[in-house]
């Protein structure tokens, strides 16, 4: 093989060298490699298989496992007519709370839908809900234990409103346990597609469903004669009626996970095609309450059931209204499935692309699904389909009363919300994406977020659906700043602003809302380690800061001269920006890294004990200094001269990823989690993709001026970072909310938003000969590199519509109105983009280190008092958790200040 040049399904050599070279197959890694040695090897025998390693220093230990090796004549072919086609949804379900590959599940909904559906391998589960090979049988074989609902963001936020059923082909009274109702089956027997999810068991029983948005159609196909339906929920929380003589079944759920704060009840009804033979309550399920079945006598084996279900957050009487509208007495299987199909590949058709692998397109397009699969819709339309009202069960507004077995007590209001988004994933890559991708949805969906903010006073941090308590910063701050600054316009502009300001400068009443440690923060300038990841919440506040004063600035410049805030927006814009720049109190010059302050400004740690490699404390899911190293994206220059200059950050960027992650150093987790083995198994270094804050990492090279090192790296990440989609691999860790694939998206086209909040676009390495992103605006984008391969990673110029351009940023305005951007790529690194102002934009301009402002009020020698003797020391002790009573509505204040000062004020 080595002679003859074969190759895998990535285009990698099959020989010990190559395969070692392209890093495909590493530690605690599944890998799945395949090729069709015909094209080389026609009309030659084999005669053994020989399994050899290649070590440059000669012998070593070589340690590992084979499985399930094939030899074919016909491998087995799929056929590719639309996007949809390439998708496969067991992508990262082979994923343990151990070791992530996506932490995903199978689901088959509509885009940005109301509802998931998916196969479950776990149906006593909130959290994993298909393992797809960690709990197979006896013979190996995976087994089904339900088909469910499910409106899980990911199973670290848990499931909630869930609803199962299950087929068996018992001839009496199923069994509804959950191993007793079990069924194996191959994957090969397996289809999961966004818009179709299909399986045939071993014995012989096929299951297939089609989704709509608040509903679905499922078609069971029995061997025999012999049918039932068994339903059952995760736990006992919920209720389940059975109505045999009117072929229905109706019902609600409570089921929820911890985190699930603001779920409501959800209803559920059912519809069959069938005259129904029997039917009762189960035990062995999930509880009394919610386990049942119905049985069916079917005419003749082979013969199918078909169940119509619908949901509603409102009532039994709206899931029934949802079923009509969307899944009406005359609908077929088939025209349900065009339908999400059609959806589907309207969405997946905005990027198409030339010179990529099978391999390759199924990645981009079971990315582009799961950036499209969230956030969710959570409205309803309670009028009709000629003239529809959109109504919400609200999971931030104060409920209006109990609930009852057909009725929510949730405040029901007319409007449209969408849930199921942590912002702190997601504004890095997933937000920017549909600003570019899909602006008009962009908008829709920041609208129904900001309708949970009318509803409760604050955008969530993780909606799931309301304000769940976990991760750091206000994400939404930026995200939704950026969209504005990047041309999205078709949501209330002011009420985010209004949002985001909130969150900027209003000490939250609870720790589930705002931003914690603001109590202080906003007068040290930073927050203090008395706030449990008070490090990571300082370093995200400036990011937001950044995006609330661009926002500011644009307000401003686009305000009517007689506009009452007119002045606030530029004062905030000027407030704001110094307090982006506020990164430089963290930073510790005697360790050359940024860490934690205590409340009196000493550092956490002293130097002579801080070790970067140790993971938590002050951090959130990192190592704290290399981590945390270069999360400065707004200021890329200002970071820069932090480490003496663009070579100094280039050498900090070297060390970071020359220093490998071992797993070892656990810190205050106590052991190792996921995110420590997975960023171990990158074998980049300290640069663990798993986990959000490293995303931006490998672009920073554009700030020092070595923008080849960007292009070198990003394309290692590509091209092995995202494989193993055959066996349910695809990612590197979990893939939150789209935001994994969308980095991944951004990184295939060669642009990446580095400083979000700032509408422009960092330059890495594009991976396809051609790609052409379908604008909503009817435009197109087109990336040309016609000379890009696995060795052409480097880019020797550009030209944009035609003319050279060396910087390595794009503004937005060149991509969304579309344009062309020609690449030339070569095996080598060029001097493109390294001219001393091709970086991207900053902050901080020159050489000099950011001095924002700082409040030195009572600090500095100042003396502040009130006329009529009320002591003010609460207006000058940098808390807001302290306040002074005056007796006088209108009181006067004295203030003394020192006889000379560095920096202005921010009062």
């Amino acid at each position: 093989m080595s002679q003859l040049g074969a190759q895998d399904q990535h285009g990698i050599g099959l020989d010990p060298m190559s395969q070692g070279k392209s890093k495909t197959i590493y530690a605690n890694q599944w890998n799945h490699v395949a090729a069709n040695i015909g094209k080389v090897a026609a009309g030659k025998k084999i005669s053994r298989i020989l399994v050899a390693y290649d070590s440059p220093n000669g012998a070593a230990l070589f340690r590992g496992w084979l499985d399930d090796i094939a030899i074919t004549a016909h491998p087995a072919s799929r056929s590719y007519r639309a996007p949809s086609d390439y998708v496969l949804t067991t992508r990262g379900t082979q994923s343990s709370s151990n070791f992530s590959r996506g932490n995903n599940f199978p689901a088959t909904a509509v885009p940005h839908g109301f509802n998931f559906w998916t196969p479950e391998t776990n149906a006593g589960s909130t959290d994993w809900l298909y393992n797809y090979n960690r709990s197979n049988d006896a013979a190996n074989l995976p087994e089904l234990q339900a088909f469910a609902l499910s409106h899980e963001p990911s199973p670290w936020m848990g499931d909630r409103q869930t609803f199962q059923v299950m087929p068996s082909i018992a001839d009496g009274t199923p069994d509804a346990s959950r191993t007793g109702r079990a069924l194996a089956f191959q994957h090969s027997n397996e289809i999961a597609s966004p818009d179709y999810y299909s399986v045939k068991f071993q014995n012989g029983l096929r299951t297939e469903l089609a989704p709509t948005d608040h509903a679905a159609m499922f078609r069971f196909t029995f061997p025999g004669q012999s049918a039932n339906l068994i339903f059952d929920n995760v736990n006992n929380g919920g209720g389940l009626t059975l109505d045999p003589g009117g072929r229905t079944i109706s019902g609600y759920s409570d089921v929820k996970s911890g985190l699930s704060v603001g779920a409501g009840r959800i209803f559920v009804y059912a519809t069959f095609d069938r005259a129904v033979a029997g039917s009762g309550m189960l035990p062995g399920g999930g509880g009394s309450n919610v386990t049942g079945y119905l049985k069916f006598t079917l005419p003749s084996a082979g013969s199918a059931v078909t169940m119509r279900i619908a949901t509603s957050l409102i009532s039994v009487d709206q899931a029934k209204k949802n079923l009509d509208l969307e899944v009406g007495p005359g609908s077929t299987f088939e025209r349900v499935r065009a339908a999400a199909k059609s959806q589907w590949d309207s969405k997946l058709g905005v990027i198409t692309v030339t010179g990529a692998s099978t391999d390759q397109l199924t990645t981009l397009y079971s990315n582009l699904y799961r950036l499209f699969l969230y956030p969710n819709s959570g409205f309803e339309n309670t009028g009709t389909a000629r003239k529809p009202v959109y109504s919400y069960a609200s999971p931030t507004a104060p409920r209006t009363g109990a609930d009852t077995p057909t009725q929510t007590g949730s405040s029901v209001r007319t409007g449209k919300i969408y849930v199921n988004n942590g912002f702190w994933d997601t504004y890095r890559t997933t937000w920017p994406a549909y600003s570019l991708l899909t602006p008009d949805d962009a908008g829709t969906m920041i609208s129904g977020f900001l309708q949970l903010y009318q509803d409760g006073g604050w955008v969530p941090r993780w909606s799931s659906p309301g304000y769940a308590n976990l991760m750091t910063g206000t994400s939404s701050d930026v995200a939704f700043a950026d969209a504005y600054l990047k041309g999205v316009s078709n949501f209330d502009v002011q009420a985010a602003y209004d949002a985001a300001l909130r969150n900027a400068t209003v000490t939250p009443p609870n720790d589930s809302i705002g931003r914690k440690g603001l109590a202080s923060s906003i007068f040290l300038g930073y927050t203090p380690t008395s706030t449990g990841e008070g490090m990571s919440w300082a370093m995200e506040g400036y990011v937001n800061d950044f995006g609330i004063a661009n926002l500011s600035k644009a307000l401003y410049d686009r305000s009517k001269p007689n506009d009452p805030r007119r002045n606030e927006y530029l004062s905030n814009y000027h407030y704001f920006t110094n307090r982006a720049q506020n990164y430089v109190h963290m930073f510790d010059p005697s360790i050359g890294f940024f860490q934690g302050r205590k409340p009196d400004g000493s550092w956490n740690q002293a130097a002579s004990t801080y070790d970067p490699r140790v993971w938590g404390g002050d951090y959130t899911e990192t190592d704290g200094c290399w981590g945390m190293a270069f999360t400065v994206p707004q200021d890329g220059n200002g970071l820069a001269n932090l480490y003496g200059g663009k070579a100094g950050l280039a050498k900090k960027l070297d060390q970071y990823f020359a220093t490998p992650e071992t797993a070892t150093f656990p810190g205050s987790y106590g052991g190792v989690i996921h995110e420590m083995t997975e960023a171990r198994d990158v074998r980049m270094g300290e640069y663990g993709h798993s986990n959000q804050p490293a995303h931006h990492i490998l672009y920073m090279y554009d700030y020092a001026g070595q923008p080849y090192q960007t292009q070198a790296k990003v394309r290692e990440a590509l091209s092995r970072l995202y494989l193993g989609s055959e066996i349910g691999q695809g990612y590197p860790g979990d893939e939150d909310n789209g935001e994994m694939s969308a980095w991944q998206i951004f990184s295939s086209l060669g642009i990446y938003p580095l400083q979000m909040g700032s509408p422009s676009y960092a330059i890495g390495s594009p991976q396809f000969k051609q790609a052409v992103v379908h604008l909503q605006n009817g435009r197109k984008l087109v990336i040309n590199a016609p000379n890009n391969s696995a060795r052409n990673v480097y880019v020797q110029s550009l030209r944009v519509n035609g003319r050279p351009y060396d910087k390595t940023y794009l503004p937005q305005d060149l991509l969304a109105h579309g344009g062309v951007l020609d690449f030339s790529m070569g095996p080598n690194p060029s001097r493109w983009g390294t001219g001393p102002n091709d970086a991207p934009p900053s902050i901080t301009q020159g050489t000099a280190v950011a001095q924002p402002w700082a409040d030195t009020l009572a600090t500095d020698g100042s003396t502040i008092t009130a006329a009529d003797g009320t002591n003010v020391h609460a207006l000058v002790d940098n808390t807001s958790a302290t306040q002074a009573t005056f007796g006088s509505a209108t009181p006067t204040i004295e203030m003394s200040p020192p006889p000379a000062r560095r920096f202005p004020r921010t009062h």
